[in-house]
């Protein structure tokens, strides 16, 4: 909420979830209005997907920038998916792909951008309902982590003739500045090479030697420490990496090999970066997910948490359906997460399900149905 409306609405949030959509008058709807244009940043970092480029072409400048704005946030809910979800529980996630991205979306930033008179080419910073995505992958019995791990520094360090350094250095370091690190599952603090650091403890580091660990994570002050090695195979011609030292998971060595188009030597390094990356949330979810799916399995940690879409042709309306949920034995926790001028989006806990609480509302004359991703609520 913003700063002008936060009184009126800690007033209400004090009266109860009852208290608070009964009085949903006019002026409030208002101040909720005033409140959504803005953008709010999700608290939680792991929510936001960063750095994330976007580009369309229409039949004028500003279709393509609407076009590439709908496209971009819903393959940025794609991949923010991937981020949160356990390798093994990928299938599962192909059951949200009718999830709209606009509702639950809760900020944009616009970090760089260009048109013309047909196209249109941003990168952008989506942000996303933290609850509201944690509700859909709950009531989907999809396990997540989101808790970050403790941030690691990495150091990208190209070699040369078997020397650091080299005119593919800049590159190479370039291509990790331009990851989602910040917001990662496994934060990345990146650092540049340092002098006193030898040869001798790149040699040791890449193949797991504890005593060059410890060295690195002397130099650098820090106990969870990286190299992400990366030289061109003069034989092959591939790109080779090596990702090695310690995270929060523990030490460990991986090496492996990318093939180069010699018209495109760009793309190899970027692509090892992004799987380098995703390797790094890889182990830290294995260890993490093993908890959580057995939760989610067992049926527990929030699978009573609903988010339902509201339907509704103006005020009287929606106060009569919020008046009517409210009021419905079992119904905890209601909070309104979104209101606009014909719908609305609320939350709430209700312990026999959201079938059982269809039947329930179906007697008042409600209407609660599920469109295969999002329930929905409205007048019969």
């Amino acid at each position: 909420m913003g700063m002008a409306t936060a009184p009126l609405f800690q007033k209400l949030v004090a009266r109860g979830p009852r208290g608070l959509l009964s009085s949903l008058v006019p002026a409030i709807f208002i101040a909720a209005m005033a409140a959504l244009s803005s953008s709010a940043w999700a608290a939680d970092n792991v929510y936001t997907v960063a750095n994330y480029p976007v580009e369309a072409s229409a039949e004028n400048a500003v279709a393509a920038k609407e076009r590439a704005l709908t496209d971009g946030q819903q393959a940025a809910l794609r991949s923010l998916l991937k981020r949160l979800v356990p390798v093994t529980a990928f299938p599962r996630v192909a059951k949200l792909s009718t999830a709209r991205a606009a509702d639950l979306i809760e900020g944009l930033k616009v970090r760089s951008e260009r048109n013309s008179t047909t196209d249109y080419i941003a990168t952008l910073d989506f942000s996303f309902q933290a609850k509201a995505i944690r509700d859909l992958l709950r009531r989907e019995g999809i396990p997540f982590v989101d808790d970050q791990a403790q941030p690691v520094t990495l150091i990208p360090v190209w070699l040369d003739a078997g020397a650091p350094g080299g005119s593919d250095a800049g590159a190479w370091t370039s291509v990790w500045r331009g990851l989602d690190l910040d917001n990662s599952l496994t934060p990345i603090n990146l650092q540049p090479l340092r002098k006193e650091i030898d040869a001798g403890a790149i040699d040791g580091i890449a193949v797991g030697d504890p005593g060059a660990i410890r060295a690195f994570a002397g130099t650098y002050a820090t106990e969870y420490v990286l190299v992400a090695i990366a030289q061109q195979d003069t034989k092959s011609g591939n790109l080779l990496v090596t990702l090695a030292g310690r995270d929060a998971v523990g030490a460990f060595v991986l090496g492996r090999s990318y093939r180069t188009d010699s018209g495109d030597a760009a793309y190899a390094r970027e692509l090892a970066a992004v799987i380098a990356l995703r390797t790094l949330e890889g182990r830290w979810k294995a260890v993490k997910a093993r908890s959580v799916t057995a939760r989610v399995e067992a049926g527990g940690g929030g699978a009573t948490d609903l988010l339902i879409n509201v339907e509704f042709r103006g005020m009287p309306e929606w106060q009569d359906i919020s008046r009517k949920l409210s009021n419905t034995p079992g119904v905890e926790e209601l909070e309104v997460a979104g209101l606009s001028a014909r719908g609305a989006r609320v939350t709430f806990r209700y312990a026999q399900g959201a079938q059982q609480l269809a039947a329930e509302l179906a007697r008042q004359g409600l209407n609660l149905r599920n469109n295969g991703a999002n329930w929905t609520l409205s007048l019969r």
